[in-house]
């Protein structure tokens, strides 16, 4: 019976524990990159954005978000030191003030704590 604990913890580790939503981590908006702190004040200002992406709905096509209808969280791009085209920062804005954060283009998020 130990053993099969053992087992089944280990699955659980190894398999689930990676499934658990990356929006349950949290970044201070102090702890951000100043460009992700610009892009902040820009998305508070309503712009004007530099990208003509910037605003545009978020799927959330990789479901690493809270599921909510399409058009509730919208994207914006924060610009990459030395970056030539978009780079992989970005911001995703929800309603009722949700802001997340990604450094890796998607495959994570932190909610930005404000």
């Amino acid at each position: 019976m130990y053993r099969l604990a053992s087992f089944l913890a280990a699955l659980v580790v190894t398999f689930l524990l990676p499934l658990v939503p990356a929006s349950a981590a949290e970044i201070a908006v102090a702890g951000l990159p100043p460009e992700a702190r610009e892009t902040l004040v820009l998305i508070r200002q309503g712009g004007p954005f530099p990208y003509g992406q910037d605003g545009t709905v978020f799927g959330n096509r990789e479901r690493m978000l809270p599921p909510k209808e399409r058009g509730y969280y919208r994207e914006y791009t924060v610009k990459t030191p030395g970056a030539r085209d978009r780079g992989a920062l970005r911001i995703i804005a929800g309603g009722a003030r949700e802001l997340y954060y990604t450094d890796d283009h998607y495959r994570s998020f932190r909610r930005i704590r404000e």
